[in-house]
């Protein structure tokens, strides 16, 4: 299998300047993956754009080869989805006065990173890949929220906000199922707060919470709250899981 970055796209309003940026933005971060790998080549709507924007002389592609696209189209047996949030698109082609009012809006709760908690965009990316590829197991390969919720003074870290973005998805994932999108497993990021490659250790994704001075590990509500949620095997209602988080 192989393992995408994918991003859920909407326009900020329903005007063809934003609908065509939205577009372009799925094409390029969505499509031009995965259309190839499931045997449609890759996306000539994007290899125009890039036509147009003189990036390419024209569009036959230089860098595909005889081979290449039936080799890309190899079946596999699952896809991973690193899902972390969506992306919502005002063009900025037109002038804001000239465009359509926005109806979509990006909500104002944030990770650390300055994502959008926005668990509906899961489901979203779930249900778009099982209807245009079906791919035939589909794994959250990668899915989690960093926030700086440090030990207390009794040492616990009550990180609230990571507990409803963890439980949110879980129930997005839950639904995915629901649905009969054949969702094969769920990887947290991550296990331990650690070293982010474009971030160092400046944010921390952990359910448990790392000293980085001392290598001192503590395990966060968030942990406890996965754990409850594995022994029950279940989702309840959310203000009562998070209620039964014991450390």
């Amino acid at each position: 299998g192989i393992v995408l970055n994918l991003v859920p796209t909407e326009p900020a309003s329903p005007s063809e300047a934003d609908q065509e940026a939205a577009r372009a933005f799925d094409g390029s971060f969505n499509r031009w993956f995965l259309d190839p790998l499931y045997g449609r080549g890759y996306p000539l709507d994007v290899v125009f754009d890039h036509v147009r924007a003189g990036h390419l002389p024209h569009a036959e592609l230089p860098f595909v080869h005889e081979g290449d696209l039936r080799a890309i189209a190899t079946r596999t047996d699952y896809l991973g989805v690193n899902y972390y949030s969506r992306a919502v698109l005002r063009s900025t082609t037109v002038p804001e006065d000239d465009n359509a009012p926005v109806t979509v809006r990006a909500a104002d709760d944030r990770t650390d990173m300055g994502w959008e908690v926005a668990p509906g965009g899961l489901l979203a990316v779930l249900r778009r890949v099982h209807a245009d590829y079906a791919p035939p197991r589909i794994y959250i390969t990668e899915n989690g929220a960093a926030y700086g919720t440090a030990p207390d003074a009794s040492g616990r870290v009550r990180d609230l906000p990571r507990q409803r973005y963890l439980w949110t998805h879980f129930a997005a994932a839950h639904a995915a199922i629901e649905d009969g999108i054949p969702l094969a497993g769920y990887f947290l990021w991550s296990l331990l707060d650690n070293f982010e490659w474009g971030e160092g250790y400046s944010k921390r994704f952990g359910l448990v919470w790392v000293d980085y001075a001392t290598q001192a590990r503590v395990a966060k509500d968030s942990a406890h709250l996965c754990r409850h949620i594995i022994r029950e095997n279940a989702l309840t209602e959310l203000e009562h899981d998070l209620a039964r988080v014991q450390p």
